[in-house]
């Protein structure tokens, strides 16, 4: 049988990507025999941060009217988190990075294959919602490339210039177009979305109808 092709829309500032990344992997161990290839796809919570980021109590000033009012929102994130196994330490998040390079980084990834672009996605997770790392800096982001065995002297050259970026962006602008306006959002064969971080029953559920209607169509 084909693999079912997934691709996931997400920010790696966003912390229900990580959720969903988490509800995501509990979903797949409920498959059995049916193969999923995966790729992550950009999308950006906040595209006018600038290229430097913002600072995090600023950004929580203008976006939730301050720290105090976003507290409820990450009160609960907190709990989805502590329950997918997540540690979320937003306390210490000092910047709100603008994340078009951490997904060049990402889409380079993807050359070296689908556990290579995991590996980044899955460190850029942690580097900014556990460590509260600044994944808007090329330093940060050249290190967290280095540790998933990715060549940090081809990523330097590529960060200093603009390989990508009109494709990184190309990519949200059509994600946009076909209707996500939040993440994750979950694309099956191109044909099926789940929307949001859901439970991994409902994840898994989509992925075994996609399979069974391209087992149809192949008897066909």
């Amino acid at each position: 049988m084909h693999k079912v092709e997934l691709d996931i829309i997400s920010d790696v500032m966003c912390p229900w990507c990580y959720i969903g990344k988490r509800r995501l992997e509990k979903a797949l161990s409920m498959l059995d025999d049916i193969e999923v290839e995966i790729r992550w796809r950009p999308y950006q919570l906040d595209a006018t941060l600038p290229a430097e980021g913002k600072d995090r109590q600023q950004y929580l000033e203008d976006k939730f009217g301050g720290a105090h009012a976003a507290r409820d929102i990450y009160k609960n994130i907190e709990k989805a988190g502590e329950l997918e196994g997540i540690d979320f330490a937003f306390d210490k998040i000092k910047v709100a990075p603008n994340t078009l390079n951490a997904h060049r980084v990402i889409r380079w990834a993807a050359n070296g294959g689908e556990e290579a672009q995991q590996k980044i996605v899955e460190r850029l997770f942690q580097l900014f919602f556990i460590e509260g790392a600044n994944i808007g800096d090329h330093n940060v982001l050249l290190e967290a490339a280095k540790e998933v065995g990715m060549n940090t002297e081809i990523m330097e050259t590529l960060l200093a210039g603009d390989a990508d970026c009109a494709e990184v962006q190309n990519e949200i602008s059509a994600a946009q177009k076909m209707g996500v306006t939040g993440v994750p959002c979950f694309v099956i064969n191109s044909k099926y979305a789940v929307m949001g971080a859901q439970e991994p029953h409902t994840i898994a559920e989509a992925i075994k109808n996609a399979a069974a209607e391209m087992k149809e169509e192949a008897v066909e």
